[in-house]
């Protein structure tokens, strides 16, 4: 019975994709979607990055959704790991590279994510790419000094208005009129630092709950480790 449905999965899987593959000519698929975008985009939206047009415009919620899911996968890792803490004799020290090169290279790392978050509307990058990048220069101290601990309960402050600024900018475009996190405010000169409208905005509030949600994710993996 088990072969028999099998089968019948896979016979009925094979004629679908066979009929979707009959109507499309091979080697000039049909790209409708993605032209009516990059044709409309820019006035549209006014982001010179398509990806971020397409990220935070035309689909927005789905954003919104891989927010959600972050969200719920570094809350259940903190219940999962975040137990209580001791310590029972000396604490392990870094090496001496890591100690001061952790704390030479952490301004730096700032400044990477934070212009990889607020370029994201002009350039490859944005909210998820920088929000990696804070999050991996808060855990970089973590390395260079075993010891030291990350404050969970700043983080959960800006993991929390991130994400409302987040809910709260896609409501006002609603009370606008608009459709939820339809770009508003001036979009200006297309390719420009302040254009775009909401999305710069949008994208900083991403790279902010990103950033937190990894650091304490990555935090609670480092006290885990060093305790076994």
């Amino acid at each position: 019975m088990r072969k028999l449905t099998g089968l019948l999965f896979a016979g009925g899987l094979g004629f679908m994709l066979l009929a979707i593959a009959s109507g499309i000519d091979f080697g000039s698929p049909p790209m409708r979607i993605g032209e009516a975008i990059q044709s409309a985009s820019p006035q549209e939206v006014g982001a010179a990055n398509i990806v971020t047009s397409v990220v935070l415009g035309y689909r927005g919620i789905d954003t919104l959704g891989e927010l959600a899911i972050l969200f719920a996968a570094a809350s259940a890792a903190g219940l999962v790991l975040g137990r209580r803490h001791t310590t029972t004799g000396t604490q392990r020290k870094g090496g001496f590279v890591l100690f001061h090169g952790g704390a030479l290279i952490f301004p730096f790392l700032l400044t990477i994510g934070f212009y990889i978050i607020f370029h994201g509307h002009l350039t490859p990058g944005g909210g998820f790419q920088g929000g990696v990048i804070l999050a991996a220069a808060f855990f970089l101290p973590l390395l260079a000094r075993p010891g030291a601990r990350l404050h969970h309960s700043i983080l959960s402050v800006i993991e929390a208005f991130a994400g409302a600024s987040f809910i709260l900018i896609g409501l006002a475009a609603l009370a606008e009129g608009q459709a939820f996190l339809q770009p508003m405010l001036n979009q200006d000169t297309l390719g420009t630092l302040i254009s775009a409208g909401t999305l710069p905005l949008l994208y900083i509030a991403v790279g902010l709950k990103v950033g937190a949600e990894l650091a304490s994710l990555l935090s609670n993996l480092a006290h885990t480790e060093s305790e076994q």
